[in-house]
Parts: C-alpha cells; sequence; structure tokens
C-alpha cells in the first residue's frame, strides 16, 4: 500500500511512501505527517497495520488554514 505525505508546498505534488518505508524509518522518528488525498480507509489500514505488530497509533488532523480543506493527518507511531 502506498500512502501520500504531506505537501511541502501548496502547489507541490505529494510523494509517496509505502508502509515498509515506513517501518524502517521509526527508529529515526515516530511522527509521520499525510496529505488530505489520502482516503481515510487507507490510513485505517496504515493504523492497523502497525497495532497488530504491537505499535501504538494515534491519528488526528491538523488544521492549517480557515479553509475545511486545509488540514493533513498527523500519524505518532510509537512502540
Amino acid at each position: 500500500m502506498e500512502l501520500k505525505l504531506a505537501r511541502t508546498s501548496l502547489n507541490a505534488t505529494p510523494k509517496e511512501i509505502t508502509l515498509e518505508e515506513i517501518e524502517e524509518n521509526l527508529e529515526k522518528k515516530s511522527i509521520f505527517y499525510f496529505d488530505k488525498d489520502n482516503s481515510h480507509k487507507d490510513l485505517k489500514n496504515l493504523m492497523e497495520y502497525f497495532e497488530d505488530k504491537n505499535y501504538s497509533v494515534y491519528m488526528r488532523e491538523v488544521k492549517y488554514g480557515l479553509n475545511d480543506d486545509d488540514f493533513i493527518y498527523e500519524i505518532h507511531i510509537v512502540n
């Protein structure tokens, strides 16, 4: 499964990352930011994937503007 990381600017296209790449990066960082273009179902699958591996996973929406569409997903994955 591929997920889109949060954009670095409003006009940029989001970069994609796989679950395996996220798992490899967990030793370096535990907070990941994902783009609003990801489906909620895919993000729930990501959470279930890591919960099955005994990680604690927390997700929230982070608003960065006044419009309802101005948000990204913040996901914490902690062992």
